[in-house]
Parts: C-alpha cells; sequence; structure tokens
C-alpha cells in the first residue's frame, strides 16, 4: 500500500515538474477568460506569467508588486479587443520583433475605446503600447524602456498612436526608443507631465491635429518634439534640454499651421526651435537660453508672430534662411527679450525700448552653402566671422523688432540718463557762447 501511495506521488511530481511553459501561457488566458465581465483578475509576483494574452471584454488586470507577463516573441503580449478593459501594476515584457510580418507588435496593443493602462513597466518589445483605431483611452504613470542607443534603428515607439482620438496620456517616462511617442492621423488628444529622453525623436505628430502638449520634458535626444502636416497644435510649459547633435532640435516646426508655442523653455539645444514651411503660428513667452541657434527660421515660412519670447546668450539668436519671410516680431505693441548683449534705452520707464532691436548675420549664408557649420558654431572662427561680417557689409538683416522688452536690470537708471542729458546741454551751451564771442 505504502509503495502505491510513493508511486502515486511520484508520477504527479513527475507531470507537474515536465509541464510545458505554454500550459503556464494557456493558464494566464484560461484565467482571463474565467475571469467575469467587469470582474478583477489579481495576478501574484511568485513566477512569470507567460503571453501572449487577448482580451476581449471589460474587466481589470492587476499585479502585485513585481508581478511579470512575458510574452513568447512572436506576436503582442497582450490585446486589448474589448472596451473597458484596465491594466495596472504590471511589468510586460518580450514581444515580437519581427518586421516581415504585416502586423507591428507590442507589449500592449490596444484596438478599442474606453480602457486604462496606469502603472506598467515595459520592456524588451518592438512597440511599448500600440493604439489603433482606439478612442478614449488613458495611459499614465508607465515606464516604457527599449533596448538602448545602438538599437534605435530595430526598435519600435514608445507609444505608436495610429487613428486613434480624444486620449490622455500623462504622466510616462518614456527612453531609448525609435520616437518616444508617435502619432498617426490622431487627434484631440492630451499629452502631460511626461519624460521622453535618448530616442530618436522624443515626439512625433504626423496629420494630427489640435492636440495638446504641456510640461512635458524631453532631452538627450536627437530631436525633442518633430510636428509635421498637422494644425492647431498647443506646445504650452514643455522643457527642452540638451539635444545636441549636429541637426538636432528642441522642436521642429514643419508643414504645421495655426498653432500656438507658449511659455516653453529652450535649453542648450542646437536649435532650439527649427520653423519650414509652416505659416501664422504663434510663439509667445518662451525662454530660449544657451542655445547654438535660437530660431531657424525658413523664407517657407510666413506669417509667424513672435512676442514677449527671452533670448539669452545663444550664439546666433536668429537666422533666416533661404531669404526673407513676411513674419512678425511683435504683437500688440510687445517685441521680444534680447539679453543683456542688446543695449537699451527706456526713458519713459514703460518697459519697452525707445529704439528697435536690428540683428543681422552672415552666419545664414554659411549654413546655406554647408550645414558642417554647425558643427563649428562654438568656434571663436565664427565669431571672428559674424564681426568681419559687420565691416564687409555683407550682413542681412534676421530680426527687426520694433517693440523690444527690457530686460531685468537692463535699463539704465533714470537719474543717470537725466544727469548725462543736462551735463550735454551745459558742455552745448558753452561752446556755443565761445562761438558768440
Amino acid at each position: 500500500m505504502l509503495k502505491k501511495g510513493l508511486l502515486l506521488a511520484t508520477g504527479l511530481f513527475c507531470m507537474l515538474g515536465s509541464a510545458p511553459l505554454m500550459e503556464a501561457s494557456s493558464d494566464l488566458q484560461r484565467l482571463v477568460e474565467q475571469t467575469a465581465e467587469g470582474g478583477v483578475l489579481t495576478l501574484s509576483s511568485a513566477a512569470p506569467y507567460e503571453g501572449n494574452v487577448i482580451i476581449d471584454k471589460p474587466m481589470t488586470l492587476r499585479g502585485e508588486e513585481g508581478t511579470v507577463i512575458r510574452g513568447d516573441g512572436t506576436g503582442n503580449v497582450i490585446t486589448i479587443t474589448a472596451p473597458g478593459v484596465r491594466l495596472e501594476g504590471l511589468h510586460i515584457t518580450h514581444s515580437s520583433f519581427s518586421r516581415n510580418s504585416e502586423e507591428e507588435y507590442a507589449a500592449v496593443k490596444v484596438m478599442s475605446d474606453g480602457n486604462l493602462l496606469e502603472n506598467l513597466t515595459i520592456t524588451d518589445s518592438y512597440h511599448g503600447i500600440y493604439l489603433s483605431g482606439a478612442h478614449h483611452n488613458q495611459i499614465s504613470q508607465t515606464t516604457i524602456k527599449g533596448k538602448g542607443d545602438q538599437e534605435i534603428a530595430g526598435q519600435g515607439n514608445g507609444i505608436h498612436v495610429y487613428y486613434s482620438n480624444h486620449n490622455v496620456f500623462q504622466g510616462n517616462t518614456i527612453s531609448h526608443m525609435r520616437d518616444g511617442m508617435f502619432f498617426d492621423y490622431s487627434n484631440d488628444s492630451q499629452v502631460e507631465d511626461n519624460r521622453v529622453s535618448h530616442n530618436r525623436y522624443g515626439l512625433h505628430y504626423m496629420y494630427s491635429d489640435r492636440n495638446v502638449l504641456v510640461g512635458n520634458e524631453f532631452s538627450f535626444n536627437v530631436g525633442g518634439a518633430t510636428l509635421m502636416h498637422s494644425k492647431s497644435i498647443r506646445l504650452e510649459n514643455n522643457r527642452f534640454t540638451l539635444h545636441q547633435g549636429t541637426r538636432s532640435f528642441g522642436a521642429m516646426v514643419q508643414a504645421c499651421d495655426d498653432s500656438e508655442i507658449i511659455h516653453n523653455e529652450f535649453f542648450y539645444n542646437q536649435r532650439a526651435l527649427y520653423i519650414d514651411q509652416s505659416q501664422r503660428n504663434r510663439i509667445i513667452g518662451n525662454k530660449l537660453i544657451n542655445n547654438q541657434v535660437g530660431i531657424e527660421l525658413w523664407a517657407s515660412s510666413a506669417g509667424q508672430i513672435f512676442s514677449e519670447n527671452h533670448f539669452e546668450r545663444n550664439t546666433a539668436p536668429v537666422l533666416m534662411i533661404g531669404g526673407q519671410g513676411n513674419n512678425h516680431w511683435s504683437e500688440h505693441g510687445k517685441g521680444n527679450r534680447w539679453g543683456n548683449d542688446y543695449p537699451m534705452m527706456d526713458l519713459n520707464q514703460d518697459g519697452i525700448g525707445d529704439l528697435p532691436v536690428q540683428y543681422s548675420s552672415t552666419l545664414y549664408q554659411l549654413i546655406q552653402e554647408n550645414e558642417l557649420v554647425y558643427l563649428f558654431l562654438n568656434s571663436p572662427a565664427v565669431r571672428i566671422y559674424e564681426l568681419l561680417g559687420r565691416f564687409s557689409q555683407k550682413q542681412m538683416v534676421m530680426v527687426d523688432d520694433p517693440h523690444p522688452l527690457m530686460s531685468s536690470g537692463q535699463s539704465l537708471p533714470l537719474g543717470w540718463v537725466t544727469l548725462g542729458v543736462v551735463v550735454i546741454f551745459i558742455i552745448w551751451r558753452r561752446k556755443r557762447k565761445e562761438v558768440e564771442r
């Protein structure tokens, strides 16, 4: 009897020990299928759960700290086809990286509306989260990390949004992907308080209108935000820093119209703001400090309004490329702050300089002829070239601001100005009397 019991126990142990990984995958799918519609399935952190999983009904899939769902590398790890699904507190990893398939794979592919993805960690996946025809979803507090700088060419996007409208992306951290966030034919979304670094582009808009970006931080990307073929975008209170490649930029506005770029900060970028083929954009109240080029503005752009922007310690505050465009350097009698390199007077103390600020440069010509000049913008030779340009009269007017704003501490004290005028008047009277004698 004892011998039979031992044999039975040994047999069960062998059966359990030799269970293939597919069993675990089937188990998670089965657990999902067994969860009632609207129910909550909480996964433990004891062992990784095997994908790939399809969720086709409203439910919550929740993990404990350390819960991992690992795909088999052949498709999406989690596919959501029903509305009203919540994913919370999961580490999702190992989607397919195949680019020979008709489908682009992701850790999480969302194909329905009204879902919430929150507190997720995504690694080792082609795309992080892919929204396809999915509207009114929210993705927040999620970390997505790609394979690294050497793998960007073979890497998908952190969040890929395709034909998907009215979505919210909030508080996410994305790095080492191709593009941090990519929008394609996707409108009316909110992108707020995300941190995006070490990607090709931090954010990439194509044919996507009326989206709002507020409070995001972009750093160490090739380009911070690339807005292309879109309109009515609002870029507000974002921070663009340390985009320092040869052709890098903080924000690129190309074929993008009727948008607002307001109260953003651009520090230590190769070009803070690049504008090309764009019409009627308002660039208001931005700080552009310690960049190589503050604004690179191509002649194909017209009707831009620049007002209340603060330029300080840029190698070139503005470069017009390809000729002069019809743009405006003040609005409602308010121009821009040009820093302490441009001494101004404000006799009536109204905060606006008494004379226009005009900035001329020869650099535009060098850059038009050879883009490698960007490599040497920090060189003393460039400053000498600019200085010589003043004498050779080859400089072209880049900016003519009729109402420049005074920077803090820039205005000469009124008392000293008055004293100077009085002294000059006294000297003039004495000279005149000497002549009359």
